[in-house]
């Protein structure tokens, strides 16, 4: 039986909030539960006011993995099928112009670690565990988390995680670079995400668009010149020359 974890995407002009819950239990991905997380992602995907994602969760983990129960009777081809999902929700969440953070208030395991893997950033609390532990079950990482963790952590430190299968700190996570800050507790998370979003006020968003882009597909001379289609970027010129903060500066 599939997980009823659920996924609400909520906008408040800039900010968008994902926030993955489940009633009574803890978070984990079904096909189900990953299919209702495209649907917020696709959401604030189709917003073009959203300049900032949080993704969190609700309840004692982040995202405690995908749902093994579910997985036990697959063959090959169902496999094939739940990881195409997985990926394409991963990517989806990679691909969205808006500055993501996953905000990790309890462990973020599997395919709950390649969600928050697929952010721009990871704010977790001290607390929280970490890990790619697939091949303890005789499985791997299936949702794009082996490339994303070798980009940030190095081969040699991701082959150490995802060989292993053990769950790390979070505080350690800052040292392989998968984790980006640690606080003590979930009050301390929301002062800090509001923290990082001030810090990113004077990036035009639709700059911001472009260099997300630029570095997923490494053609950063075509979106400089794409710069120039934009009204933003003629705005910041001005707003240079004429001294003034452009006119997405809210602080």
């Amino acid at each position: 039986m599939s997980s009823n974890t659920q996924s609400t995407a909520t906008i408040d002009g800039p900010i968008a909030t994902i926030t993955i819950s489940t009633e009574d239990s803890l978070n984990v991905m079904s096909s189900e539960a990953m299919s209702r997380l495209g649907d917020a992602v696709a959401k604030v995907a189709a917003d073009p006011n959203v300049r900032f994602t949080i993704i969190r969760a609700e309840g004692k983990v982040f995202i405690a993995g995908a749902d093994i129960k579910e997985m036990m009777p697959y063959d090959a081809a169902a496999a094939q099928k739940f990881g195409e999902l997985g990926s394409s929700v991963c990517d989806a969440i990679e691909a969205l112009p808006s500055i993501t953070i996953a905000a990790l208030q309890g462990a973020a395991l599997g395919g709950g670690f390649e969600i928050a893997l697929a952010c721009d950033f990871r704010i977790a609390v001290g607390k929280a565990k970490i890990g790619l532990p697939e091949t303890t079950l005789g499985l791997i990482p299936g949702w794009g988390g082996i490339p994303r963790a070798v980009r940030l952590a190095g081969q040699a430190r991701a082959k150490k995680l995802i060989f292993s299968g053990n769950p790390i700190a979070a505080t350690d996570g800052v040292a392989m670079g998968l984790i980006d800050t640690v606080v003590d507790d979930a009050d301390a998370l929301d002062t800090e995400i509001k923290n990082w979003i001030t810090g990113f006020d004077r990036g035009g968003p639709q700059a911001v668009a472009l260099v997300k882009r630029a570095i997923q597909d490494g053609k950063d001379v075509a979106a400089f010149a794409d710069c120039f289609n934009t009204e933003q970027a003629r705005e910041g010129m001005t707003a240079f020359a004429e001294k003034r903060p452009a006119s997405w500066v809210t602080g």
